[in-house]
């Protein structure tokens, strides 16, 4: 048996378990409290805080025109909110009406929003609406206010048996873009696109400026405000009170002016009804800073709007739409060989043959027969075999780095989206004499509108090839103006004399060659016809792109480089650059004019013939003309009208839907109206 010693050592050990047991679980205890109280302190408790912020989410930058006009820029969206069940039954009819009435929504639209896909009633939150702009939130708060007192809602017991009102939440949960002035300048502008973070969605671009200056004019750094709340849950204002300032998008201030942009868009509306084409290019370039004044699509759409037949227009065609130029590029031929001392303005070639071999089996042929020609006559008769043996007169090598030295086959640097470099046919075929005369006249190669804008330049602009820009500069919410360079910059495409030399031939074109109906009495006018074939499944067609590109200038130092492209004009005759580009250019003219951006000497206003859209007539069989018939075209002169200018209502008249009362004449000159005046008039 144990002795008695041996059990109180064992009574001993017992208790000693027994306490460190205990002490333990006065540790763990202990832990488990201090554990919760650091979790409560530093954990989001449901009970209200004494602190609040209120956030100030900052803007996308605005797009504005040269003149001040807003084109696109963004406001904030939110949603509508309400618990299904806290809504009265006997009131719910009250309720639907008055938000109808509020949100502008249909009846209809709202009443299935309080129910699910089996037809029965939401109890939950039920979002009424999630694209509710600034001015309909302030108003649908006003309503929410109203309905309190009106007792719409009712008290909804929570799992914890507390009584809850719940009423109608105004939620702010994005931004969306605006453009006001619907397919002005589209598709320039580009549209956008929503980009979601879960809770809050933003516009991102997705096509011209707003996609070209995305990282520029999108929303930088949120803002807040922070500090004590009072018992109603508004933020004292104290010296402990933080604030922290929003940071928006820069704005992007263009180089177009609105009045002059919308004339244009609207005169190339008509000028395609006129010869129904399917589309008409424009461009206005200062060409001594390539700063684009205007730059118009007849293809345009709403970017807050876009329908299914719209798609097609939304490419920029201006920098997309690679096609073969035609006579067009004859000038370009003609400079670079001036520039390497090949030939001279009085060249002489001869040019008298009915068909002329350029070897491979292959000939070309000219429109007027002429025995032989000097280098001048050779680009205001637009000879094709002129053109040729000129090019002969180059290496492939010579040739193909001068037309590069045009920017041609490259990226111009514009400010949009992409810039397509178009096609240019490689050395070793370029060294063949058949592949560089084809090319010479501009068949065989591919280029953009905007490529040949930047090449025409150098006509008037000393042999310098400018960049076309569309942003003049970008501006913080301080004022500051920012600008930036772009990829591409101007390129020394031939010297001063030959551009000179180039430049003195191209007047010769207006005065007395194919563009003869761009003459304008008192100013400096420019250009080269061009109307080429378009080619289908590898095979030229009877459809053409007729084109002229030249400059206007005047005495007091504006110089204006300015490009018309026409994509297939169907009414007869029409795709002849003659009878559809240079009326589209000459117009463009008449409103720079009209709008003082050229100063004729003398004063003179000449307007252009009435265009005049005709009803469209059942297809039928047309035949070329014959080459008198040509010749005779091209020797018709334009005698001045000495009347005053039109008025953009007597040069776009048209009526869709009778005046109910007719409003004063404003008899001002335009050139005499304000920039607001002139826009009022256009809309």
């Amino acid at each position: 048996m144990p002795n008695h010693k041996e059990i109180q050592n064992k009574a001993i050990h017992q208790r000693k378990n027994k306490i460190s047991v205990l002490f333990l679980f006065l540790v763990l205890f202990m832990g488990i409290f201090l554990f919760s109280v650091l979790n409560t302190i530093s954990s989001d408790r449901r009970i209200p805080s004494h602190n609040t912020t209120i956030y100030d989410r900052s803007f996308r930058g605005a797009i504005i025109s040269a003149d001040d006009y807003t084109l696109s820029s963004s406001e904030k969206t939110y949603q509508a909110v309400v618990r299904g069940a806290s809504i009265d039954p006997d009131k719910k009819a009250l309720f639907v009406k008055l938000f109808s009435i509020y949100s502008g929504i249909p009846e209809k639209k709202i009443l299935k929003k309080f129910k699910n896909r089996k037809g029965q009633e939401i109890k939950g939150n039920i979002i009424l609406s999630k694209t509710i702009h600034a001015r309909s939130a302030m108003q649908l708060k006003s309503l929410a206010y109203k309905l309190q007192k009106l007792d719409v809602f009712q008290p909804i017991k929570t799992r914890s048996g507390i009584e809850v009102v719940y009423g109608l939440d105004i939620i702010e949960n994005g931004e969306s873009r605006r453009f006001p002035l619907k397919d002005v300048l589209s598709p320039i502008l580009g549209y956008v696109g929503d980009k979601s973070d879960g809770r809050y969605t933003r516009p991102s671009g997705k096509k011209g400026l707003e996609r070209a200056y995305e990282k520029h004019i999108t929303s930088k750094k949120n803002g807040y405000f922070q500090g004590k709340r009072d018992v109603v849950g508004a933020v004292i204002h104290d010296k402990n009170s933080i604030k922290m300032q929003r940071v928006d998008g820069l704005d992007l201030h263009l180089n177009i002016p609105l009045a002059l942009q919308r004339r244009v868009e609207l005169m190339i509306d008509q000028m395609k009804l006129s010869i129904d084409a399917d589309e008409i290019i424009v461009g206005i370039m200062e060409s001594k800073t390539g700063k684009i004044l205007s730059l118009a699509s007849s293809e345009r759409y709403d970017p807050s709007y876009i329908r299914q037949k719209d798609i097609a227009a939304l490419v920029p065609k201006f920098t997309e739409y690679p096609y073969e130029a035609g006579s067009v590029l004859k000038p370009l031929t003609i400079a670079m060989a001036l520039d390497k001392k090949r030939i001279t303005p009085d060249t002489w070639f001869k040019t008298g043959y009915k068909k002329f071999d350029i070897t491979g089996g292959q000939s070309v042929s000219d429109d007027d027969y002429f025995e032989s020609l000097p280098v001048t006559d050779i680009i205001v008769h637009s000879s094709n075999i002129g053109t040729s043996q000129i090019s002969w007169l180059l290496t492939g090598k010579e040739f193909r780095e001068g037309l590069l030295k045009f920017g041609i086959a490259q990226k111009t640097g514009i400010d949009l989206t992409r810039d397509l470099p178009g096609s240019l046919k490689p050395l070793r075929l370029l060294d063949h004499k058949m592949h560089r005369a084809n090319s010479s006249f501009g068949y065989g190669m591919m280029v953009t509108f905007t490529q040949l804008m930047k090449a025409y330049s150098a006509f008037n602009n000393d042999g310098l090839a400018m960049t076309p820009r569309l942003v003049d500069y970008l501006q913080d919410a301080k004022g500051n103006h920012y600008t930036l360079e772009p990829e591409i910059g101007n390129v020394q495409a031939v010297n001063k004399k030959s551009a000179g030399q180039v430049h003195d031939i191209l007047l010769e074109v207006v005065k007395r060659g194919t563009g003869v109906k761009a003459q304008y009495p008192g100013l400096e006018i420019g250009g080269k016809t061009g109307t080429a074939h378009i080619a289908k499944n590898g095979r030229y067609v009877r459809e053409y792109h007729s084109s002229f590109y030249g400059f206007a200038n005047d005495k007091e130092g504006h110089k204006y480089t300015i490009g018309a492209l026409v994509i297939r004009a169907k009414k007869p005759y029409k795709y002849f650059a003659s009878q559809s580009a240079v009326p589209t250019f000459r117009r463009m003219i008449d409103i720079l004019v009209e709008l003082d951006y050229l100063k004729p000497e003398g004063g003179l206003e000449v307007s252009s013939p009435e265009i005049k859209v005709e009803p469209k007539i059942p297809p039928k069989i047309i035949h070329e003309p014959t080459v008198v018939q040509k010749a005779e075209e091209k020797k018709v002169t334009v005698e001045p009208v000495k009347k005053p200018a039109p008025t953009v209502k007597e040069l776009f008249k048209i009526e869709k839907t009778p005046t109910p009362k007719p409003k004063p004449v404003n008899t001002t000159p335009a050139k005499d109206k304000s920039t607001q005046e002139l826009f009022e008039d256009l809309f």
